[in-house]
């Protein structure tokens, strides 16, 4: 089965690893990899591949929150190199394999202080000189394969192997991570092998690593005696000056999988080859938007087009074979398998943007997300390593999916999406009591003891979602039966307080009712995810004019919207409060479910507060330095909302097709699209006293309703945003 190489994968090797030259423009020059790596960011800075499995970086920490990704920009201390990493998450994982260089005498457990003078990072690379350890170290990748090269400054070169390392976010798990390890020392320049793991999900992992010089000896390293996993010193006899590089290969399927990968990958290639290949296509995809504007706008921009573009990761290998969530190995019709789905975040702008930007890849994803669910019998909530964590609330690969099949992208089954759907939102599974939601039309918090309004709201939304595609596929029944699922959030509705309130089963109000209060469910529960009553009572992304009716109309609408964002900015609850984050009085735009808040002026004919707002979280709240970003970069959710409001609009309802005008905050931007067509933006007169829209053109004629289309995107043309500084009250 692996000797048959099929044509479509043949084609996609040619695309990706057939680069000889450099692309003509050089845009990766404007990608800073360290911005949201301090703070609550949670980004790394290693080398990547656009949406590929493997994301070789440093690693300063494993055993804290700041550590998701394994990074924190002030450290002064190096553990090691580990391969694969998760991009802006609120929970860690992954991180495994770590490879430490020294040459003399190691550091303390092997770690290392470094010069963070020498330690360069751009898409497609990463480099650092260790002091204690005598070593320069470079790291690239294809998507399977992780390289690394090391350049030794003194003799006794060595290299130190822990294959039980992982980021765990606690100390203990670190060392019961690994539930069973096998690992082959093939020769004195192979190794393979295969490991059971488990942190955020229970996953397999299987491996190959080739050096290019062989070691002379090795030597077990003792380890805690809960691991199931070595470490080891490979010794090697190099002079100074000499240069050891490796090769490793992942694969969820098996040994044999990454022994193919490898092949067909990285026999070809080394260390510089391999460099030039993934800084060339980081270059053809950040290139699909040009943008005018100062460096550090560019900077911003691109570097949000970067985070945006490392996951999802195709975990497929190269022949299409992938492990699924039910850990059976299938073969993918597409060639291709899409996990690290954060879709609570996701399904807001990053999606919205891959269908404009990089529909190809967008089609694979909801085809990923359908052959998960077939198997899983709904569809993905928070998959990772094509396993399940159950992670947040709602099922947003609805939106997901019914996005796709409204804009009618090619090679996807409407008829099996729609099943998959209403699976997803009809039969029980966690997080998913349909029974009880049926029966009241909300969520009662004394049934449903965790996030009951958030829940509510959440799926009100993915109801409105399966409706629209219910109604394409002239499924009548179903449309209306989503239909009337999709307005439960009025069931929530409290019109003396004018918030979401949580309700009980016998249709009484919560009494004890802290509107400021924040929930968390991992530590104090709630009735709210991640926010309180002020900032999720505008969770109602599809039906904005029904909740400005429950309001009272637009002006007290704009009234009690005026309060969210002029009240004081102090955070209340006993739990865990640091995913809210990024606060213009109680809006947060740290977390996700505040993101289309600002957009909602424009809906009601107060364009300019939006216009106000827009500016006001670019200036706070995207900063192009290590602590710039307000809040986790959540797999590109919050980079897709700097990219969509750099450009003038954004998806409050994001299956509407339709985008909600806003301010522009960049001169120039031009969306090179994948149909041979361009969409330009241009605002005329921006400055920073001219942050006011005056009016808007699209080819020439007037936008009316604040509102464009995808299609009118699609079709290609100029939007022109003519700036003030007087705002149109």
């Amino acid at each position: 089965m692996r000797k048959t190489f099929l044509l479509l994968m043949l084609t996609v090797a040619v695309i990706c690893y057939s680069a000889t030259k450099e692309a003509k423009t050089d845009i990766r020059q404007y990608v800073n990899s360290f911005i949201g790596t301090a703070y609550t960011g949670h980004t790394f800075p290693g080398a990547t591949y656009p949406f590929g499995l493997m994301q070789p970086g440093p690693q300063t920490g494993r055993h804290e929150w700041q550590y998701c990704s394994g990074y924190y920009y002030s450290d002064s201390i190096m553990e090691g190199f580990s391969q694969n990493r998760l991009n802006g998450t609120g929970c860690p994982d992954l991180g495994d394999i770590l490879f430490m260089p020294f040459s003399g005498t190691p550091g303390k457990e092997f770690k290392s202080s470094f010069s963070k003078k020498t330690e360069k990072a751009s898409p497609g690379y990463y480099a650092v000189n260790l002091i204690d350890n005598s070593v320069k170290v470079e790291l690239t990748c294809t998507p399977h394969v992780a390289f690394h090269r090391y350049k030794f400054e003194k003799k006794g070169a060595s290299l130190y192997i822990d294959f039980q390392n992982g980021i765990t976010g606690a100390e203990d798990d670190q060392h019961t991570r690994v539930l069973d390890a096998k690992i082959n020392f093939v020769d004195n320049k192979t190794i393979t092998g295969q490991m059971r793991v488990t942190r955020w999900v229970e996953r397999q992992l299987f491996f190959v690593i080739k050096l290019d010089k062989a070691f002379e000896s090795k030597k077990l390293i003792p380890g805690d005696k809960r691991e199931k996993a070595p470490k080891y010193v490979l010794l090697y006899n190099l002079d100074a000056s000499n240069e050891l590089n490796v090769k490793i290969a992942f694969s969820t399927v098996s040994v044999e999988g990454a022994l193919f990968n490898m092949e067909k990958e990285a026999a070809q290639l080394n260390f510089a080859k391999a460099k030039t290949d993934a800084q060339y296509r980081w270059e053809k995809c950040l290139s699909r938007i040009t943008i005018e504007g100062s460096d550090d706008q560019k900077t911003s921009f691109y570097t949000s087009m970067y985070h945006l573009m490392i996951q999802p990761n195709n975990i497929a290998d190269v022949d299409g074979q992938y492990r699924g969530v039910d850990d059976m190995v299938r073969k993918s019709p597409s060639g291709t398998y899409y996990s690290t789905f954060s879709l609570w975040d996701t399904f807001r702008a990053a999606h919205p943007l891959y269908t404009i930007i990089a529909p190809e890849y967008d089609g694979d994803m909801v085809n990923s997300m359908l052959l998960h669910s077939e198997t899983q019998g709904f569809l993905p909530i928070w998959a990772l390593s094509g396993k399940e964590t159950y992670c947040m609330i709602g099922n947003h690969a609805v939106p997901v999916v019914v996005d796709a099949c409204l804009k009618n992208f090619k090679g996807i089954d409407q008829e099996n999406a729609f099943q998959q759907i209403k699976n997803s939102l009809t039969k029980n599974h966690e997080n998913s009591e349909w029974d009880i939601y049926n029966k009241y039309g909300y969520y009662p918090f004394d049934l449903i003891r965790v996030e009951s309004v958030s829940k509510t709201l959440e799926f009100s939304f993915d109801d409105y979602c399966a409706a629209q595609l219910a109604k394409k596929l002239n499924k009548m029944e179903d449309y209306k039966f989503f239909l009337n699922r999709s307005n439960f959030y009025k069931n929530l509705f409290d019109s003396k307080t004018k918030l979401m309130r949580g309700k009980d089963s016998n249709g009484n109000w919560r009494t004890s009712f802290y509107k400021l209060a924040l929930s968390h469910a991992g530590t104090i529960g709630g009735d709210y995810t991640e926010g309180n009553a002020w900032q999720y009572t505008w969770q109602v992304q599809h039906d904005v004019k029904g909740l400005v009716e429950l309001m009272g109309g637009k002006e007290a609408f704009a009234t009690k919207l005026d309060s969210l964002f002029s009240m004081e900015s102090n955070v209340e609850g006993e739990g865990f409060v640091g995913d809210v984050t990024g606060l213009i009085g109680q809006y947060a735009h740290g977390n996700e479910p505040c993101h289309h808040v600002v957009y909602m002026y424009s809906q009601i004919g107060k364009n300019w507060r939006t216009e106000e707002l827009v500016r006001e979280v670019f200036d706070k709240f995207y900063l192009p330095r290590p602590d710039g970003l307000c809040g986790n970069d959540d797999c590109g959710q919050m980079s897709a909302w700097y990219i969509f409001s750099a450009m003038g609009f954004y998806p409050v309802n994001p299956v509407s097709g339709e985008y909600v005008l806003g301010a522009p905050q960049i001169p120039k931007a031009t969306i090179h699209l994948q149909n041979k067509k361009e969409f330009t933006m241009i605002a005329t007169n921006l400055s920073k006293q001219n942050k006011y829209v005056k009016s808007v053109m699209l080819n020439n004629i007037k936008v009316k309703n604040s509102i464009i289309t995808y299609d009118q995107i699609m079709h290609g043309g100029v939007l022109v945003f003519e700036m003030t500084d007087k705002a149109a009250k």
